[in-house]
């Protein structure tokens, strides 16, 4: 009773916001999901359509290991009709914020409960769930069918059947999505199919499409983790036995270490920027979660093959 309450009054305070911003009555009473990462938060959208409106916390080229929110983001988590995050500890700047509004009675849902999890080894991450899933568009589809089921259940005033249309477009969308990558991987020697990445982000499209993650120059599932120096001379060595042709960088990072570690290898090494863990502005290639993955197919395979 106090949660309605508060969400009554919250609601009605939003509403005297806009009105005094110029915004419309009819704005102020739309549902609101608010979604952490930038790529769940495209993929929610794909799902709800204009039926709600869907507040992204994160922005385009962020770090979701370290991004953090305002007040004013605090406050939107607190009344909104639902809480979409990825889980397994990814955005580690904003789960106590999600863990507040659960335990105040907003429902919250955690992608990764959908999906299959994999684990770092303890080499990369001491056995952790690896958060990274959407590398894998089979497993987003599960994320997908979980979401618009969630926003059915939580989120009061909208179409499920419209919501579940979308989701059964969405994942046709996926569908093709992954018979490209691996129709663009096949063009790969399996030989060569070898990855070297700025952190360990690759594991779920290393599984699924059939490639060899031999390190990464931050040794961790998380950008907020720093390389020793004897982390970088076994990742030297290993790069050299493997006959490595490419380092894959994320976009939004520093390339700094990558072509640190490329010149200490003493062969000739590409570093090629993928968008890895946030989508990219508009324009970039990596605007929506299909157009970023379809760009680090594009970007592994020329590098590789």
């Amino acid at each position: 009773m106090k949660r309605r309450a508060a969400t009554k009054l919250g609601g009605a305070l939003l509403a005297l916001t806009l009105a005094l911003s110029g915004c419309s009555a009819a704005a102020a009473g739309r549902p609101t999901v608010v979604v952490t990462t930038n790529i769940l938060g495209d993929i929610t959208r794909n799902l709800v359509g204009d039926q709600a409106d869907v507040v992204v916390l994160m922005e385009s080229n962020a770090d979701p290991h370290s991004f953090g929110i305002s007040a004013k983001q605090a406050a939107v988590i607190e009344n909104a009709d639902l809480v979409i995050h990825n889980g397994a500890g990814l955005e580690e700047g904003v789960l106590n914020h999600v863990e507040a509004a659960a335990a105040e009675g907003v429902p919250t849902l955690a992608a990764m409960d959908a999906v299959e999890p994999l684990k770092f080894t303890k080499d990369d991450g001491d056995g952790a769930v690896d958060p990274h899933f959407w590398t894998d568009p089979s497993r987003v589809e599960l994320a997908a069918e979980a979401i618009a089921e969630s926003v059915v259940e939580h989120v009061d005033g909208l179409d499920s059947t419209n919501v579940r249309s979308k989701a059964a477009n969405y994942k046709a969308e996926l569908e093709k999505l992954e018979a490209s990558m691996e129709k663009s991987f096949a063009a790969i020697d399996p030989g060569k199919r070898k990855l070297i990445t700025n952190h360990h982000v690759f594991g779920y499209l290393a599984q699924r499409f059939g490639f060899d993650v031999i390190g990464a120059v931050i040794p961790s599932g998380t950008t907020l983790a720093s390389p020793s120096s004897a982390d970088l001379n076994d990742l030297t060595g290993k790069i050299r036995a493997a006959g490595v042709v490419a380092i894959f960088a994320d976009s939004s990072q520093p390339e700094r270490l990558a072509q640190v570690l490329a010149a200490e290898a003493g062969q000739d090494i590409a570093v090629v920027p993928l968008f890895t863990e946030s989508l990219g502005a508009e324009g970039s290639g990596a605007h929506t979660y299909l157009e970023m993955m379809r760009t680090n197919t594009d970007r592994i395979t020329k590098a590789l093959s």
